[in-house]
């Protein structure tokens, strides 16, 4: 687990990604991994989550060993039993669920889960979560996390939700006291006129520049 986070700490862009068609999701994933990035999240929002979420690990598998791939919105137990059968390799909550902590952090498996107040960090905590996901960050804001941060130092903290897919905004979140941030619907956002996903990658490129060695800010 342990070194697992040191792989996402060292690349803490992580899109937060769902399609149904799993066509479009292997181009994403493409995409991304051609911008630099190099830890993913696949949430389980959709009817082919599962289906398509085994065949991201294959093309992973074959093409890209060193991509991170885990699994967002796992609110139960059975579902993040599931995910790790299926080879996930970290799971993300919107929630803070002992029993979610029991078959992931227990096992040694990175859990996420996700907090928008100091008791629910604080449970996290107690649970022996690492890092929680601030969600949603729009609403929290970079001062409930400066406020906060102090109260838990060492909790590693990853806002979600409203990041914008900016070096100015990502910049301040990490000045904020941010380990890493969730980038969302914002960061897909396809260009008027756009053809294949080459705008995606450079997009991630102008993002990733932004890291004095192309991995950590």
């Amino acid at each position: 687990m342990k070194e697992l986070l040191n792989h996402l700490l060292r690349h803490p862009l992580l899109p937060v990604f769902y399609h149904d068609d799993t066509a479009t999701c292997i181009e994403v994933i493409n995409a991304c991994y051609q911008g630099g990035i190099r830890v993913f999240e696949f949430v389980n929002r959709g009817v082919r989550a599962q289906e398509n979420f085994e065949a991201l690990l294959r093309h992973r598998n074959e093409n890209f060993p060193d991509l991170k791939l885990g699994v967002g919105t796992i609110r139960d137990a059975a579902t993040a039993s599931r995910f790790i059968a299926t080879g996930a390799d970290f799971l993300v909550s919107p929630l803070v669920k002992a029993e979610i902590a029991e078959v992931t952090l227990k096992k040694g498996i990175l859990w996420i889960p996700g907090c928008m107040t100091p008791t629910e960090i604080g449970q996290a905590a107690d649970l022996g979560a690492l890092m929680v996901k601030l969600f949603p960050g729009e609403t929290l804001g970079r001062g409930f996390l400066k406020a906060v941060k102090p109260l838990f130092p060492e909790m590693l903290f990853m806002p979600t939700g409203g990041v914008n897919p900016d070096r100015e905004s990502i910049s301040d979140w990490f000045g904020a006291g941010a380990n890493a941030v969730g980038l969302g619907s914002r960061l897909f956002e396809k260009p008027e006129g756009a053809g294949d996903y080459g705008w995606l990658s450079e997009r991630i490129r102008v993002l990733t520049g932004g890291f004095p060695d192309g991995s950590v800010i």
